[in-house]
């Protein structure tokens, strides 16, 4: 079993008043204006909110402007689960800290969610699905009105089932990016103009993306790719997968990064196969995501 070396609910409250937005905003040449506008008034509408909030930039973005215009009526809770890294939950407490949102972690058995584990296509429609009820139980439990959530307008296209679930749950579950056309990058403008320190920070999955469908997820496996990309991003790669095929485990990087990780060839090698895998492959086609929706 996994242990976490910090306390199952942290609580995190700083001072508001780092920044304001729409000064920030107004500075900005080629800010979306107009769309940040928009989405403070449609989050000021709900009065209370729960941000789900892994950290990354779209969760980060979102939480600084609910913090903005909300202060201490939005709250960013994180979800604790096997398949989120121990170290994106680190950064999402700094992230939080940072932006000085109230936060709170709260536990989610995703394996056991009925259909989860056997890892189908639907996989994550079954993980969105059980997440949602689990940060809206909690919001009920708190007293706040919804759930903000940061899927963008770039990401709804192609093969989602998550975002199947999200908007299954209808109002419950409010997604201003999507709402009001927010796309990624103009998103990742935003938290530059904010000064976040996650701007520019590579995009993150959860670790269960890491098996092929019909690959059982085991809690065994999700630490052992867990333990294979923490000795990548040890060795200063940030941008990649180690995708696990059983005995075999194929790394996905940058095409930049390939005469770079040739040079660490020995060291991973060594490294992986001691975690268990038999065979350690480089994608040729290099890094790209939903690499495993390819079977589809």
């Amino acid at each position: 079993m996994r242990t976490r070396h910090f306390v199952p609910v942290h609580m995190c409250i700083l001072l508001s008043g780092r920044y304001n937005i729409p000064d920030v905003i107004s500075n900005s040449g080629t800010m979306p204006h107009n769309k940040i506008e928009q989405i403070k008034e449609a989050i000021a509408k709900k009065e209370s909110t729960v941000v789900a909030f892994s950290g990354g930039v779209d969760s980060a973005v979102l939480a600084a402007l609910a913090f903005e215009v909300m202060g201490r009526r939005a709250l960013a809770v994180t979800a604790d689960f096997l398949s989120f890294p121990g170290r994106e939950l680190k950064d999402a407490i700094r992230t939080a800290s940072e932006i000085g949102i109230p936060h709170r972690t709260v536990p989610f058995d995703a394996m056991g969610e009925p259909g989860f584990a056997e890892n189908t296509p639907q996989r994550c429609y079954y993980c969105k699905k059980g997440l949602i009820r689990t940060l809206a139980e909690f919001a009920d439990g708190e007293g706040f009105n919804v759930i903000l959530e940061g899927t963008n307008a770039s990401e709804i296209q192609g093969y989602r089932p998550g975002w199947q679930a999200i908007r299954e749950a209808g109002d419950r579950v409010f997604t201003p990016f999507v709402e009001f056309g927010v796309t990624k990058e103009e998103v990742r403008e935003i938290a530059r103009v904010l000064g976040l320190s996650v701007a520019d920070r590579p995009s993150m999955t959860c670790l269960s993306t890491r098996f092929p469908y019909g690959q059982p997820i085991t809690e065994d496996g999700i630490e052992r790719v867990e333990s294979a990309e923490e000795y990548l991003t040890s060795l200063g790669f940030n941008q990649f997968r180690v995708r696990d095929h059983g005995s075999i485990a194929r790394i996905e990087i940058m095409p930049s990064e390939f005469d770079r990780i040739l040079q660490e060839r020995e060291r991973i090698v060594a490294y992986l196969k001691k975690l268990g895998f038999t065979y350690i492959t480089l994608d040729m086609e290099g890094f790209r995501s939903g690499s495993m929706d390819e079977v589809l």
